[in-house]
């Protein structure tokens, strides 16, 4: 499936970048243990396929089993059967049978179609600012290299335990970020830029540089306090340099509040949507799913898009 379906899930990324991409992925630690490629065959022929990724919800105070779909495929000429639909049943009956409490996705075409299978579509928005609306400070940015993993995750960390509902990420998810990150290098130009207090990193920003279209697009960031939220206009702001636009995800809550207005959109594609599953999940979900859906930003980072 991996040349039939690189056209509309690479990226942008040359086939030979996706498939090792895929293949990195496959043989670290994160793919052996949280990662499956799974697909519906007929008569010997495979008709449909997805990628199953393994991670842990906290909604609220509890922590659930997480499992995420994505590159849902059929090829051209098995389409209209109803096969991606069948075999996507066939996952769900799986996982509630082994104990998954939700499924999610980030859709990318037809969100109506995950819809008519029970998932519900969460705030999932574009932000575009001008890059001269942030402020034009001196800061004492740095350049971030693979040494820094470990900080950016622990900052990472000190954000996220205010969120009431985010996708964790323990070590192997990190591992997966960074396989990632260096695979997209390939597709723009990686930022990674950080802020020291002494030997602590107490904010930092990721995102890409598209100099052909003139923008900066930021993946995430993060801050440990209040002091270092103040400079993350303007850690963003360096990492967009000389170019026009910055553009992304609207950044989850608390982040949100960091960044200017801007011009927000719904976004058409990475479109997020979560299916719980079990009893405790859905219980949980009905006390969260007012606040989660009402919020003025998005409940995930970019960096989170499978």
């Amino acid at each position: 499936m991996l040349p039939q379906s690189a056209e509309i899930w690479s990226g942008g990324l040359s086939f030979a970048d996706y498939a090792a991409e895929f293949g990195a992925v496959s043989a670290s630690g994160f793919g052996r243990r949280r990662f499956r490629t799974l697909g519906l065959s007929l008569d010997g022929e495979l008709v449909s396929s997805c990628k199953r990724y393994q991670r842990e919800l906290r909604c609220g105070e509890r922590t659930f089993r997480a499992a995420g779909i994505g590159a849902v495929f059929t090829p051209q000429s098995a389409r209209g059967r109803g096969y991606a639909t069948a075999m996507l049943g066939a996952l769900l009956d799986s996982e509630r049978a082994t104990g998954t409490d939700f499924v999610y996705l980030f859709s990318d075409i037809h969100p109506a179609f995950y819809e008519r299978l029970g998932f519900v579509c969460l705030p999932s928005r574009a932000i575009v600012l001008r890059a001269d609306t942030l402020p034009h400070a001196r800061i004492p940015a740095r350049s971030l290299v693979d040494a820094d993993w470990p900080a950016i995750e622990r900052c990472f960390t000190a954000l996220d335990a205010t969120r009431p509902f985010t996708l964790t990420r323990p070590p192997l998810i990190w591992e997966f970020l960074r396989l990632r990150a260096r695979a997209r290098d390939a597709s723009g130009v990686l930022v990674r830029l950080g802020i020291m207090r002494g030997r602590r990193l107490v904010a930092y920003v990721l995102g890409r540089r598209f100099a052909d279209v003139d923008s900066f697009a930021l993946d995430e960031f993060a801050y440990v306090d209040e002091e270092a939220a103040a400079l993350v206009p303007a850690l963003i702001r360096n990492g967009a340099g000389d170019l026009r636009k910055v553009t992304g995800w609207l950044p989850p809550a608390p982040a949100r509040s960091v960044v200017p207005r801007g011009a927000v959109r719904p976004r058409r594609t990475g479109v997020t949507m979560m299916l719980p599953l079990s009893p405790a999940a859905t219980a949980a979900w009905q006390r969260s799913a007012g606040e989660v859906t009402s919020a003025a930003a998005d409940p995930c980072w970019n960096a989170d898009h499978i």
